[in-house]
């Protein structure tokens, strides 16, 4: 039922080391063939690959996982439910501005009633036809009242609860990122590794263990946010239960 990965560091770096094992995940060592695509950050900007082809084959992904330098990132692997056909539209991560800013969300379930919400706005508008993509569109859309001063923690709270009300609807696992934070929540199948050595601090966040190491899994419901390689707050579905990131 897809696979996420996802990745902060305090400095630009090789991803190959958990990108390779990933990339397996896409049709070889786990049942999701129907498209991958990868995310990355550089100077600030969004850079978007993907495919509707199974990762575990392609050489874009092969070249991608062995190539990519980067201090942010979001990668998926799917396996196709709603709708059940591979697309390049139905393929994730996803990418659409908010807030004078471009944000991506990749998601690991299924939410199929989401679909059936009504919309308060064109703020963001769904180009394909998965649950996922209309669910970070009302995610950006309810984050959007609250993001005017992104230094207080307000949307933080916003995007844990309706995250939450989200879930109630199936399974949502995702990762979201505006560039600068890497956000995962965990519903109910979610793990991270954090790292401090020669090389830099650095989180890696996947939907099962990638290498060997001390990963941990993420307590339903919770909401995380890195950001440079660290864990800067932690939420449940209630609000904010450790510091501002800001």
């Amino acid at each position: 039922m897809c696979e996420l990965f996802g990745y902060s560091g305090d400095r630009e770096q090789s991803l190959s080391r958990w990108l390779e094992p990933f990339r397996e995940r896409g049709g070889g060592s786990a049942d999701n063939p129907d498209g991958w695509g990868v995310a990355s950050w550089h100077d600030g900007v969004a850079r978007l690959t993907k495919s509707s082809e199974p990762g575990f084959s392609s050489a874009g992904f092969a070249r991608v996982a062995s190539e990519l330098r980067t201090r942010l990132a979001i990668a998926h692997v799917r396996k196709a439910r709603h709708p059940p056909v591979p697309g390049m539209l139905n393929t994730h991560p996803f990418i659409h501005a908010c807030c004078n800013r471009d944000w991506v969300f990749a998601h690991n379930g299924m939410v199929p009633d989401v679909i059936e919400w009504q919309s308060t706005g064109p703020l963001c508008l769904p180009e394909g036809e998965t649950d996922s993509e209309y669910a970070f569109c009302h995610l950006l859309t309810d984050i959007a009242e609250a993001y005017e001063n992104p230094l207080r923690p307000v949307w933080l709270d916003r995007l844990a609860k309706l995250s939450e009300k989200i879930a109630t609807l199936g399974k949502f696992n995702f990762l979201l990122s505006d560039g600068r934070e890497l956000i995962a929540y965990g519903h109910d199948r979610l793990h991270q590794l954090e790292l401090d050595d020669a090389s830099g601090c650095k989180i890696i966040v996947a939907t099962e263990p990638l290498t060997d190491g001390a990963w941990l899994p993420f307590a339903a419901g919770e909401l995380r946010v890195y950001r440079d390689g660290k864990p800067i707050a932690r939420l449940g579905g209630k609000g904010l239960v450790s510091p501002s990131p800001h």
